[in-house]
């Protein structure tokens, strides 16, 4: 197998892809509930009648994804008790309300009703899954609330461009051109795309596609791959006819540990996967399998001490008896985000004052990882860099 190179870290912006973005946006809509119309809010007696500062999370603690989001959730908790720990907002602490939706969008929006409305929360935060998010954008407008940090890279609740949605972390659209920007310049321009038979999948290529003809990429084949990875041989075979020069994955779940073995033994080129492939619980999966996957990832290392923010996440790990890892430093560092929000909406924070303080972050520098947030600029980080996996599951950058 030919040894990677790399770019820095980049924050890519493609103009041209305006198009293809307002087409994801509209069929992720379609994928999307409709919400229906929520009762008369009486948040801000909820809101007083608390002495906490209430935030609201709708996630997946049972079901098919909760094993992903675990590590997430740590990291959450052990930043807001840090947080609490040094005094909170103006003495008052902030509590993490969490309701399990199971990864389904129905309930989701009955959990986000349930954490405006009874919990009082003044803002909700880490929600997962592109229809998850679609469906909850109509009701974050009429509650007032906003949402903060999601994981879904996909474009489409991005190019909604809600007043109410904050995202912290790269698109799959800016992860793709780190990915395909590398490849281009290891003259491995020649593309073979394994993609997941699936909602995430079929919206997903497209914008591969477009992306690789516009970073000067051959995509010479495509293959649709079973979300449980049955087929993954024969797709590894039939990539493997068209000769490419390396392998992009779009696939998450299970199908992402048989694709990877079956791309061990039917082809000896770079594969590359998202930063949604490649979660600790898909690592420890494939064992030695996963030495050589090269992943788009949407934080720095969380392993390198360079950075202030990055020892005070080691620190955090430490103390609260977690590894550190890519999946936590971003749950930590969207928590980090969060509580900066509250910080500037102060103890009598509301929905309204919550999202005016996200808007009022402007640039943010959390100790060597930066942000920008402002009024129209609710995306606050491009940032992707690519690292290879080495022995024993640790990243090699």
């Amino acid at each position: 197998m030919r040894p990677f190179a790399f770019l820095p870290p980049s924050a890519p912006r493609h103009p041209g892809r305006r198009s293809v973005l307002q087409g994801l946006a509209a069929g992720a809509c379609a994928l999307a509930l409709a919400p229906g119309a929520a009762p008369a809010l009486a948040q801000q007696g909820a809101r007083g009648a608390r002495s906490d500062i209430v935030v609201g999370r709708s996630t997946a603690l049972t079901g098919p994804l909760a094993p992903f989001m675990a590590p997430i959730h740590e990291a959450h908790e052990a930043a807001i008790a840090d947080f609490n720990a040094q005094g909170g907002v103006g003495g008052r602490k902030v509590r993490l309300v969490t309701l399990d939706d199971g990864f389904d969008a129905r309930r989701t929006l009955d959990n986000a009703r349930q954490l405006v409305e009874r919990e009082g929360a003044v803002a909700l935060f880490g929600q997962a899954g592109t229809s998850q998010v679609m469906a909850l954008l109509p009701y974050l407008e009429r509650a007032r609330t906003p949402l903060v940090a999601v994981y879904t890279g996909s474009p489409a609740p991005r190019a909604a461009a809600s007043a109410w949605l904050f995202t912290t972390s790269a698109s799959y659209s800016d992860e793709l051109a780190q990915i395909v920007r590398n490849l281009v310049a290891t003259q491995s321009a020649r593309i073979a795309i394994a993609y997941e038979d699936n909602d995430f999948g079929k919206l997903t290529l497209p914008l591969a596609q477009q992306i690789a003809t516009a970073e000067g990429a051959t995509v010479v084949a495509t293959q649709a791959m079973h979300s449980s990875g049955q087929d993954a041989g024969e797709v590894a075979r039939a990539l493997a006819a068209q000769r490419p020069q390396a392998v992009l994955m779009v696939a998450a779940g299970p199908s992402v540990v048989a694709y990877v073995r079956a791309h061990r033994a039917q082809l000896g080129v770079p594969l590359y996967t998202l930063s949604l492939g490649a979660g600790a619980h898909v690592i420890r999966a494939l064992g030695d399998d996963a030495r050589g996957l090269a992943v788009a990832r949407t934080t720095p290392s969380p392993r390198r001490a360079t950075l202030a923010v990055t020892r005070e996440f080691q620190a955090s790990m430490k103390r609260h008896g977690l590894e550190p890892d890519y999946d936590r430093y971003i749950g930590y560092l969207d928590a980090r985000v969060l509580l900066e929000a509250l910080r500037a909406a102060g103890p009598a924070a509301s929905g309204e004052s919550v999202a005016r303080a996200m808007e009022g972050l402007g640039p943010l520098d959390l100790g060597g990882h930066t942000y920008r947030f402002g009024p129209g600029e609710r995306n606050g980080s491009r940032f992707v860099d690519i690292a290879v996996i080495g022995p024993g599951g640790q990243y090699m950058r």
